[in-house]
């Protein structure tokens, strides 16, 4: 088999099979993440980018190769996810902005490696500070195997098993370029992941990989049409989960029985209220849980998702029996979009949060419009996007409070014209609060950014999480279910217990000057054994004021913060 070029429907081919391949491999992907938390998310962040442009790519029919190049840019930019998400997002936008011209549309070898030179540049170009080691590295490898073989060679396909070749010598060497990697024993997880979308798109382009359905079903194989989910008499009168999820799993293969009851067990053991209903191509399912991403995450195992609806079921003043989880969900999402006020005003702010005692703080101290997500759930560079929208400011704040989310943001901020959009480079909770707290209104926007980036680097701060496998990180050993504490800079301290976990991170972020030590407790933690730990901090630390508030959020026992 002999390829000299390729066209709009080989690369069409070609990335709806490269799509398949991560969806298929995306758990395995997350499992490479070097720190061993619950939200290790990069295979189900950068499956999340791809089939936002899948979708639409699956659907035209006999495209040419301009219109093909803008679906594939455009949808996986605004579907973008998490750093790794943002990366492969530049990276095909950098691909496509050179090819998309190509003479009678036609790619030649020159041309195609112009675009792997192009795609690595654009990607660089997107990180602030480029860490070698990464997906970064992986691809660069790859553009600079292209330019070295593109006079040479005349025919498509040894040349691209070259530059995979290439790519896979790099990804090896990734633990050599990251120590935390090799102290991990594991390759980047982003690098594999683009390594496992290059090696689909391949096995596409020579007929080996199987067409791929990217469409939500509508019915069953048998002709029958799932049932439909009545969550009308749900009893929700205690809210001991706060977010009823739904979503539907496009199932690759058909799920047995074991298998059905499986998923119900898990979703069981992550909340309540639960309606699982499955078909031969697809499932329907409604939870309410504490932790939206532990459920698309175990749904995204069976298949990739649509019609994803999470809401906030918790409200501060009403306890009276929610009777329609549906209605009072639609009158929360109604309130959250209404404009809060009709007068744009000079400065509005906008933060991720994740927890419904965070998100009160936040609008508490100004937040305008707060998007659910963080830890467990990335928001994509379009749901920042659509939150811009609503907040009628000229220049608007943006705090992602995650690292992860910052490029997602910065992504955002390119694509507004009609106004102002600073993101605050937030990696925590706790940062983002304290940069709301030191804005200035009467401050110019520069001023004001200067003083919030100082604050945060003022703080110091940690997350309390367990571990969900065996790994070595920053020299300790890390056993499956141990507690961590995960500070600005690496781990601060792993232990068998919650408590002494939390103290001891507290004591090696606090000195004899501390004046404010804040902690805000999460979703699994009780009350009484949260003041119980406040109380014993104060003692430790008489000189430093003691905070305690219900943060609500997942995963994350606490978050704690130093100043």
């Amino acid at each position: 088999m002999e390829i000299h070029h390729l066209n709009a429907a080989l690369i069409q081919k070609s990335f709806l099979a490269g799509a398949a391949e991560l969806d298929s491999k995306k758990e395995w992907i997350n499992e490479l993440n070097v720190f061993p938390v619950p939200d290790g998310d990069t295979g189900t962040n950068m499956t999340l980018t791809i089939m936002t442009a899948a979708k639409e790519v699956a659907a035209m029919e006999e495209p040419d190769l301009p219109a093909l190049c803008k679906a594939i840019s455009s949808g996986t930019l605004r579907g973008a996810r998490g750093n790794s998400g943002v990366i492969l997002s530049q990276l095909l936008r950098g691909f496509t902005k050179e090819i998309e011209s190509a003479p009678n549309g036609e790619i030649s070898i020159p041309l195609f490696a112009a675009a792997l030179v192009r795609a690595s540049e654009t990607a660089y170009k997107a990180v602030m500070k480029p860490k070698e080691g990464t997906i970064l590295t992986v691809a660069r490898a790859m553009s600079e195997k292209g330019s070295e073989l593109a006079a040479e060679s005349t025919e498509l396909l040894p040349f691209i098993e070259a530059v995979i070749s290439a790519g896979d010598e790099a990804l090896e060497k990734t633990p050599e370029l990251l120590p935390v990697l090799k102290q991990a024993g594991v390759v980047d997880s982003g690098g594999q992941g683009l390594m496992t979308v290059v090696k689909g798109a391949f096995q596409g382009l020579i007929g080996k990989k199987p067409e791929f359905d990217f469409h939500a079903p509508q019915q069953s194989s048998s002709g029958t049409a799932p049932r439909s989910i009545d969550t009308s008499e749900l009893d929700t009168a205690d809210i001991r989960f706060g977010y009823c999820t739904e979503f539907i799993v496009n199932l690759e293969k058909a799920i047995s029985p074991d298998q059905e009851q499986e998923f119900k067990s898990f979703l069981e053991s992550i909340g309540d209220s639960i309606v699982c209903v499955s078909s031969d191509e697809l499932i329907k399912v409604h939870v309410h849980t504490n932790d939206p991403g532990l459920a698309i995450q175990k749904g995204l195992s069976y298949g990739p998702l649509s019609r994803m609806k999470i809401d906030n079921m918790r409200e501060e003043h009403n306890e009276r029996l929610i009777k329609n989880a549906s209605q009072i969900a639609a009158a929360e999402q109604a309130k959250a979009e209404a404009p809060q006020n009709t007068e744009k005003k000079k400065y509005g702010f906008i933060s991720v949060s994740v927890g419904d005692g965070l998100d009160s703080i936040f609008s508490d101290i100004g937040v305008d419009l707060i998007i659910s997500g963080g830890q467990t759930m990335n928001p994509s560079t379009e749901d920042i996007l659509n939150a811009l929208e609503k907040v009628n400011a000229e220049t608007v704040f943006v705090l992602p409070n995650n690292k992860n989310i910052i490029l997602a943001a910065e992504q955002a901020r390119d694509l507004t014209e009609d106004k102002q959009v600073i993101v605050v480079p937030t990696k925590n909770i706790p940062q983002g609060i304290t940069a709301l707290i030191s804005f200035m209104p009467d401050n110019s926007a520069e001023e004001n950014l200067s003083a919030m980036t100082e604050a945060c680097a003022q703080l110091k701060s940690a997350e309390i999480t367990y571990a969900v496998r065996n790994t070595m990180i920053d020299g300790f050993e890390i056993h499956e279910g141990d507690f961590m504490a995960i500070g600005d800079s690496g781990m601060l301290e792993v232990n068998k217990e919650l408590r002494s976990t939390v103290f001891s991170a507290i004591e090696k972020m606090a000195e004899d000057d501390a004046e404010l030590i804040t902690l805000y407790y999460g979703s699994e933690v009780q009350r009484e054994d949260a003041e119980e730990l406040a109380e014993a901090v104060a003692a430790r630390f008489p000189d430093a004021e003691l905070e305690l508030n219900y943060g609500g959020q997942p995963v994350y026992y606490y978050f704690v913060s130093v100043e």
